[in-house]
C-alpha cells in the first residue's frame, strides 16, 4: 500500500515546516528544531525542506522571524490602545513576556546565541525595530527605545530564568509580570497624562 502525500504549493509547504518547527520549540525546545524533526512531523524530506529553508539555521531564522512578525503586531495594537487608555498596560506586558515564554522566543534566542548562530537573532531585532520605530512616530519624545529594552530584557530573562529565580525568592510566578507592568503603566502615565 502505498502513502500519497497532499501536493503542496511552495507558501503552503513552508508554512506548514513553520508550524510544525513553532510547534517542535514548544513542546521539546530549540535543539529539537531540526530540519529532519520537521521533515518528519510535515512528511516531506530533508531535501525539501533544504530546498525551502537552505539549511537548520535558515529554518530557525524563518522561524524566528515569523514569531517575531506576529508577536511585535500584536504588542503594536496593544501599545495603541493602552496609548489611548483602551487597554492596560499589563496587556502590554503580557504580550510581550508570553511572546519570549509561551511563544518560545526566548528559548529559541537563547539557543541561537549558544550555538553561535548570532545570525538568526537578525529578524527578530529587525522586528523590534520596526516596532520601535512605529510606536516612535508621534512619540519621538517618550524614551520608546529604552522602554522596548528594559521590556524586551525583563521578558527574555524571565522566560529563562523566571520560574526558577522566583521560586528560590518565594515569590509569586507573576512577580516580574507585575513589576513590569507598574513600570510600564508609570512609563505611560507620564508620557501620556489623563485629565
Amino acid at each position: 500500500m502505498s502513502i500519497s502525500r497532499k501536493r503542496l504549493n511552495s507558501e503552503e509547504s513552508r508554512s506548514a515546516a513553520l508550524e510544525a518547527a513553532r510547534l517542535l520549540l514548544l513542546d521539546q525546545g530549540p535543539q529539537a528544531v531540526t530540519l529532519k524533526a520537521v521533515a518528519a512531523k510535515v512528511g516531506r524530506t530533508h531535501a525539501n525542506l533544504l530546498h525551502h529553508f537552505g539549511s537548520a539555521a535558515g529554518l530557525q531564522a524563518e522561524l524566528a522571524r515569523t514569531i517575531a512578525d506576529r508577536v511585535t503586531g500584536s504588542i503594536a495594537e496593544a501599545v495603541a490602545r493602552a496609548r489611548a487608555g483602551e487597554a492596560e498596560a499589563r496587556e502590554v506586558v503580557d504580550g510581550t513576556f508570553d511572546a519570549f515564554d509561551r511563544e518560545g522566543a526566548g528559548a529559541l534566542a537563547a539557543w541561537m546565541i549558544i550555538s553561535g548562530n548570532r545570525d538568526a537573532l537578525n529578524p527578530i531585532l529587525e522586528s523590534i525595530r520596526v516596532l520601535v520605530a512605529q510606536l516612535s512616530v508621534g512619540h519621538e519624545d517618550h524614551h520608546v527605545g529604552e522602554t522596548t529594552l528594559w521590556l524586551v530584557l525583563a521578558a527574555l530573562g524571565d522566560s529563562l530564568l523566571g520560574a526558577s529565580i522566583a521560586d528560590a525568592l518565594s515569590l509569586d510566578r507573576d512577580t516580574a509580570r507585575q513589576l513590569a507592568a507598574d513600570r510600564l503603566r508609570l512609563q505611560l502615565d507620564s508620557d501620556h497624562p489623563r485629565d
